[in-house]
């Protein structure tokens, strides 16, 4: 099973199953590792074989959405002692994408009729314990279109197998955690109200 994302910037790139995280369980960092970028994610699950999948009948190919996020490590080798505010230069890292458990996509899925009526939010809190949890993501602009089009340009590169997950990038990556200002935050989703995920990820 692969994770094929579209980043916000449009590239196609693959996730391997390694890296998908669906247990709410605690992050710890790599000492090699100074910090973590978000990207907000839609993602399907691929009910359908394909290749060079037409815009037409991409629908076909997904049978369940949800949200979610995907992190990217910061590494020593490409901090350069960068301050946070400059990390999300660092995402060039060859391996940033596919370290283990950074593909933050819950279950269990949602029907796709979720994302037509524009009233169910997705939001993302992060914080501690001192500063309090805040949100710092929310949206309800998921669409169908969305998934559908990102099918179409994944499946031009990329075979799309049974169980696979497409995701698209809402937002570009922005700074989570900084081994240099916090050692722990704590992180959670909510979609229609319910809870997604909640974890913390520890420095």
């Amino acid at each position: 099973m692969n994770i094929a994302v579209q980043t916000y910037s449009g590239c196609i790139q693959c996730r391997p199953d390694t890296s998908w995280e669906r247990e709410d369980k605690d992050l710890y960092a790599p000492d090699f590792v100074d910090g973590y970028l978000f990207s907000p994610v839609l993602f399907a699950r691929i009910c359908k074989a394909g290749k060079c999948i037409g815009r037409k009948f991409a629908g076909r190919y997904y049978d369940a959405i949800n949200y979610g996020i995907l992190l990217y490590a910061v590494l020593h080798s490409r901090n350069d002692g960068r301050e946070m505010s400059d990390l999300p230069s660092a995402r060039a890292d060859d391996i940033c994408h596919i370290m283990d458990r950074t593909s933050v996509l819950p279950s269990p899925m949602y029907d796709r009729a979720t994302l037509e009526s524009g009233e169910n939010i997705f939001r993302l809190m992060c914080g501690t314990e001192t500063e309090g949890i805040r949100e710092i993501y929310a949206t309800d602009c998921g669409s169908c279109q969305m998934i559908e089009s990102a099918i179409e340009e994944m499946s031009g590169l990329v075979s799309l197998r049974i169980g696979d997950i497409a995701a698209v990038e809402l937002a570009q990556a922005s700074p989570l955690i900084s081994r240099g200002d916090c050692l722990h935050r704590r992180v959670s989703g909510t979609f229609c109200e319910n809870a997604l995920f909640d974890f913390n990820i520890i420095m």
